[in-house]
């Protein structure tokens, strides 16, 4: 492996308290000095002058479909547009065909990555025989063939004594329980959130209580487990405030945003016409949902930014709007979207942002990244919080092209990303 020198970099890294200019020199894979005018007799070198130097950018929630949906999204594809998107590692969902509830499908999707060589997968199990949520999937064989979590992403999980033993499992493998926070609260067949919007659209829309149901189940059965419960993509003011509170009390809670929640209201999908890109689950919310999040983000409660990634055919999305399925794509642009939106308005700072993004996602799964310290593994995502783009959907390396982003021209991009220490997105430059 060829040896990497990144030169003149501004080099953050939260973890260990790090934010100055200098220098990376990479060897055999992993981080072998940081410091001021290194040099190196054998190293490639890229010039990152004016741009920000960051521990990989590690994404908690992410849908590739293979195996069985592979139409949509293959294990190689994704990966691609993670590396585009900026991130080092990403980790998948099980809600596949067959589902990931046992060690053959955990260790299938591990050799796949393997394969593609991009952006770092790693498997999520899940809670439940084929999420059905009635029996604990085989959890034990699933870690030691390498799931980082438990989820039924996708499907909550609605008998608490279900979640109460998956939470006791959960403790005694040292794996966290991820949560989608959903009772229907009577609704079915609901098409995006209740409220002033869902009755002009003439739409059956979902409460934001319906969360916040869940959200306050899990609280509970963790403070009775002691297990680690880890609320996936939130989107309520009332859930943002439970959490909140939660961790005050010291209980293993934390949770994760996705860009279109502080980024979109149902104003936006009112204003749409009915695009279906802007349909997702959890549905966009109301404004003060968005504005409770931005504090979320702002005061430490919301631990990471996730993008929930769930690409989609194009012919599914153009069934009618309460027939369409949920989910939108978000690698590629949920870097751009962090820095446009939470960074130059002034909600986070830099350092902030690679907690969100890199470290606070490696202690949440215990992962062995998220750190530029000298030893670890070199991944690193560099970006250029200045970079003014336009995102055009047709460029995806996604398979799919379901975003309500396109078109939209924002400030700041990932530039390159080394997984490894090999450069799988971005051209290295050489120096004088």
């Amino acid at each position: 492996m060829t040896d990497l020198l990144i030169k003149d970099g501004m080099v953050i890294d939260p973890s260990q308290a790090l934010e100055e200019r200098g220098d990376i020199l990479i060897s055999d894979g992993r981080v072998e000095a940081v410091g001021k005018n290194l040099k190196s007799e054998k190293a490639e070198v890229f010039n990152a002058s004016g741009l920000i130097v960051a521990p990989g950018f590690i994404d908690l929630h992410v849908h590739l479909r293979e195996p069985g949906l592979e139409y949509k999204e293959t294990i190689e594809s994704g990966a691609r547009a993670a590396a585009a998107g900026g991130f080092t590692t990403v980790c998948c969902m099980p809600n596949t065909n067959p589902v990931n509830d046992n060690s053959s499908v955990t260790s299938f999707i591990i050799e796949q990555a393997r394969k593609a060589g991009m952006a770092n997968v790693l498997p999520i199990g899940a809670i439940t025989q084929g999420s059905k949520g009635e029996h604990l999937a085989e959890i034990g064989e699933m870690k030691s063939a390498g799931i980082v979590a438990i989820s039924d992403d996708g499907r909550p999980v609605l008998d608490s004594g279900i979640m109460r033993r998956a939470m006791e499992y959960s403790r005694d493998f040292d794996l966290p329980v991820i949560d989608h926070c959903e009772d229907c609260c009577g609704v079915e067949g609901w098409a995006m959130h209740e409220g002033e919007y869902s009755a002009l659209m003439g739409l059956k829309g979902l409460p934001g209580a319906a969360e916040d149901l869940h959200v306050s189940r899990d609280i509970i059965l963790a403070e009775m487990t002691g297990a680690h419960i880890h609320i996936a993509h939130i989107s309520t003011a009332r859930s943002v405030d439970l959490v909140r509170h939660a961790k005050k009390r010291g209980l293993r809670v934390t949770c994760e945003v996705a860009p279109h929640h502080f980024t979109l209201t149902d104003a936006d999908l009112y204003r749409s016409g009915y695009d279906t890109n802007f349909k997702m689950a959890p549905p966009l919310r109301s404004q003060a949902d968005l504005e409770a999040i931005i504090e979320g983000l702002r005061d430490g409660t919301i631990d990471a930014i996730a993008t929930d990634h769930a690409p989609h055919h194009a012919n599914e999305k153009m069934y009618e709007f309460d027939k369409a399925p949920n989910g939108i794509t978000g690698l590629e642009t949920a870097v751009s979207l962090t820095l446009d939106r939470l960074l130059h308005r002034g909600v986070i700072t830099l350092s902030r942002l690679i907690e969100l993004l890199s470290c606070n996602p490696a202690r949440i799964f215990k992962l062995d990244r998220g750190t530029l310290k000298v030893g670890s593994v070199a991944d690193v995502t560099i970006f250029d919080p200045e970079k003014q783009i336009k995102v055009d959907i047709s460029k995806s390396k996604s398979k799919s092209r379901n975003s309500p982003y396109d078109g939209w021209e924002l400030k700041g991009a990932p530039i390159a990303t080394i997984v490894g220490g090999k450069v799988v997105q971005g051209i290295t430059k050489q120096t004088e």
